[in-house]
């Protein structure tokens, strides 16, 4: 498989030919590459970098020492892409679009409040490489390729009570992702939405700060969210897209063989993670839900949230020049 047809598979065209040749140190020692996760063995992300990292010995043939930092040892992810785009300490990471905005606006759009329909919309728009134009955008100005696209968990609220109306959540101080296009879309649906690091979420709503957050359910088992936060309204208003990132940078210093079979692990990497996530997360919130841990709260007016926040994704996408994106996306 030719380097430029998996770079413009992925919709990474903007940095083909970047590349150049490696040293000729680095073609004759082991390879040693270092990634990064915020969480433990058993969250479907860090299964899904284990799998790119099998997948990348399986298609070069030799060896390369992977070391893959969890549980959140070199930070958070957005520190991960800070890392990637400078290329240094961090190699490949699965990273939130959400933080990729200091250097491509047009990132948090692929992860933004009501994009995805669902799980399989989502899964056509990756196979359809309708994302290849905001890929192309983030390899150029944050030098940091998306190789693979997984996530594919539904985002639900969690809450200190239970939430089943647009009345219910009016002025709820909730917790959003950093980009602002989350803090819009909710404040249009009439929460009081705040930014706050995803590690002081749990002290937060135990604090009194906030009453909710949200997540899909493998961040909610993870962060033990339902500790403090029981109840999860089903708003369904995002599905997770989370890409494998791996570092420009670093990408110029590896023999050509070694960077195409990045890009080959790396789609196969995101699909297999993105059918992870998806099939685990009715199991992982009937657990919770069995233990008594969790009460899944249904939410009567998901149709009308989604329609107090379309006029704002609309605006985002114009301002970001995304509207031709977006249509397509619409009509995947």
């Amino acid at each position: 498989m030719k380097r430029r047809s998996v770079l413009a598979g992925l919709g990474a065209t903007a940095v083909i030919g970047t590349f150049g040749t490696p040293s000729i140190l680095r073609g004759q020692t082991p390879v040693s590459l270092n990634g990064a996760v915020q969480f433990n063995d058993d969250h479907a992300f860090t299964k899904a970098l284990v799998r790119f990292q099998e997948l990348v010995q399986k298609y070069y043939g030799k060896p390369v020492n992977f070391t893959l930092h969890k549980n959140s040892s070199l930070g958070l992810e957005k520190q991960y892409f800070e890392y990637m785009s400078q290329g240094r300490a961090v190699d490949y990471a699965i990273v939130s679009p959400a933080h990729m905005s200091t250097f491509a606006k047009a990132a948090p759009f692929i992860d933004a409040p009501f994009v995805f329909k669902g799980i399989e919309h989502m899964n056509k728009v990756v196979e359809q490489n309708i994302l290849a134009p905001i890929a192309d955008e983030v390899a150029k100005k944050a030098e940091v390729v998306l190789v693979g696209y997984a996530g594919g968990g539904v985002r639900n609220i969690f809450a200190n009570k239970p939430l089943r109306t647009l009345a219910d959540i009016k002025g709820l101080k909730i917790r959003v992702q950093g980009a602002p296009i989350w803090s819009k879309t909710f404040a249009a649906a009439g929460m009081s939405p705040t930014v706050i690091a995803y590690n002081e979420v749990y002290n937060a709503i135990q604090n009194g700060v906030i009453a909710a957050g949200e997540n899909e359910a493998a961040g909610v088992e993870a962060m033990k969210f339902y500790e403090v936060a029981p109840h999860l309204s089903l708003t369904q208003h995002a599905v997770s897209i989370r890409p494998i990132c791996f570092s420009v940078k670093t990408l110029k210093t590896l023999p050509k063989e070694l960077q195409d079979a990045i890009f080959k692990a790396g789609k196969e990497a995101g699909d297999f993670g993105r059918q992870l996530e998806s099939s685990e997360e009715v199991v992982k919130l009937d657990t919770l839900e069995k233990a008594g841990k969790l009460k899944r709260v249904p939410f009567e007016e998901r149709d009308a949230m989604k329609k107090l926040a379309d006029p704002v994704m609309a605006t985002y996408a114009k301002e970001i020049g995304a509207e031709g994106i977006f249509e397509k996306i619409n009509v995947a």
